[in-house]
């Protein structure tokens, strides 16, 4: 088998027992790196040390991966202003917080002859909250329903905002 050092170093093509020896005179354990190659490749390490260092690396990554959320927003394409800004507010709350919303427009009746309604509504939606974010996946109608995706800009950063304290 090749032998690696404990430091990486290449220490050669060696028997079996002799490699056990010199783990044992090192006081490290030898772990087989590369089954399949000709011929194996066997490390010095520490075993222990090296299963610590590995899970602290993988749970560094784990906290830093970010969970993405879609939240929802249903819309009619009859709206009032007023419900119109409500509904902007929210999907502006969202996008600052760093959430994909997916805009829904419910046709219902013969509000369904006239799916331009509702691309007008998304259109005007998308420019009003521009500056925040960006249309990831277009208008499209799926039956009753047009659907369309925003997310926030790349490099804005998530502005959570802290959850008031619930009165006694």
């Amino acid at each position: 088998m090749r032998l690696v050092g404990p430091e990486g170093e290449q220490i050669g093509i060696v028997a079996i027992a002799e490699a056990m020896r010199l783990a044992q005179e090192a006081d490290l354990d030898l772990v087989e790196v590369a089954p399949t190659a000709r011929p194996p490749v066997c490390k010095l390490m520490d075993y222990g040390k090296f299963k610590y260092e590995s899970d602290q690396k993988r749970r560094e990554a784990r906290k830093n991966q970010v969970q993405t959320v879609i939240k929802e927003m249903k819309l009619r394409p009859k709206i009032d202003p007023h419900d119109y800004e409500t509904k902007k507010g929210h999907v502006v709350r969202f996008l600052r917080a760093g959430d994909k919303v997916k805009i829904t427009i419910m046709f219902r009746g013969r509000e369904q002859s006239r799916p331009e309604l509702g691309i007008r509504l998304l259109q005007r939606l998308s420019t009003d909250v521009a500056d925040l974010g960006y249309v990831e996946a277009q208008p499209k109608q799926d039956g009753r329903n047009m659907t369309m995706v925003m997310a926030p800009h790349k490099g804005s950063r998530p502005q959570r905002v802290p959850e008031p304290a619930a009165r006694a």
